[in-house]
């Protein structure tokens, strides 16, 4: 059976497209919509009722354009909204949590550090998961102001450089061994994050676990667009300026602002 329909995704911003890549990665013949709601970003300085109402108007607007499966590629509005988007829309939905199991089965020191949003961070969905893993110590740090600067395209300036090293070490001095990358903006600044940390931290974010789980709902829900044939359409949407976006997927890629 062939569903040509395409895959949604949203993120408060341009962040969400390191999920985008690893989904096309896998899932080539897939078409694909992806949503930048970076006139809102970011949603982790927002309240769990903003962070709901701007997830359900992102979710609606890839339903109209028939999206078969959404991703909902940010970490802040999956464990804020998560719970209400699947109470209020009958279509697969695919979330986005911090990866602390692979971290905290794997730790060596017993210790790993989570670098993620304050709206990530404070939500009820993070603490229910956190309490699984009591017997390790789990650093937390808000990662202020490291949106801001990504989808400014600020990704190696002095400032990103400032903040990084300002949050980074001191996870470091309390000897973590793993390093979760909580917010999907953040696989961006991994190659700034290895100039700071030991090459012994394992870096981890959930872009290829997502990937695998999106490949297998669509299996189960006979979704998948078998038709190899067909040409894959991509498109990209954000209701702010285009240009940082369309440095981080490429040129390959056309990104439309778009009002929504």
């Amino acid at each position: 059976m062939i569903n040509s329909n395409p895959i949604g995704l949203f993120d408060s911003g341009v962040g969400g497209t390191s999920i985008w890549k690893e989904v096309h990665a896998l899932l080539p013949n897939e078409n694909t919509i992806y949503l930048a709601d970076s006139k809102n970003a970011p949603y982790g300085q927002k309240s769990k009722e903003e962070i709901i109402y701007l997830s359900k108007k992102n979710t609606e607007y890839l339903l109209n354009k028939n999206a078969k499966l959404i991703i909902v590629a940010c970490n802040t509005a999956t464990t804020n909204a998560i719970k209400e988007l699947r109470s209020s829309y009958d279509i697969p939905l695919i979330g986005i949590e911090p990866a602390i199991k692979p971290a905290a089965l794997h730790t060596k020191t017993h210790t790993i550090g989570i670098l993620a949003t304050k709206g990530t961070l404070n939500s009820e969905l993070f603490h229910e998961n956190i309490k699984k893993y009591h017997q390790i110590n789990i650093i937390e740090q808000i990662g202020f102001g490291l949106v801001e600067l990504i989808e400014k395209g600020e990704l190696y300036s002095e400032k990103m450089d400032t903040l990084l090293h300002q949050y980074l070490k001191p996870m470091v001095e309390q000897n973590i061994d793993y390093l979760v990358l909580g917010c999907t903006h953040y696989p961006y600044l991994i190659p700034q994050i290895k100039k700071i940390i030991p090459s012994t931290i394992k870096i981890i974010d959930s872009g290829e676990a997502v990937a695998r789980q999106t490949k297998k709902i669509l299996e189960e829900n006979h979704l998948l667009n078998t038709n190899n044939r067909s040409k894959v359409n991509n498109e990209f949407y954000i209701n702010d300026s285009p240009k940082v976006m369309q440095e981080l997927i490429g040129k390959s890629f056309k990104v439309i602002k778009k009002d929504f």
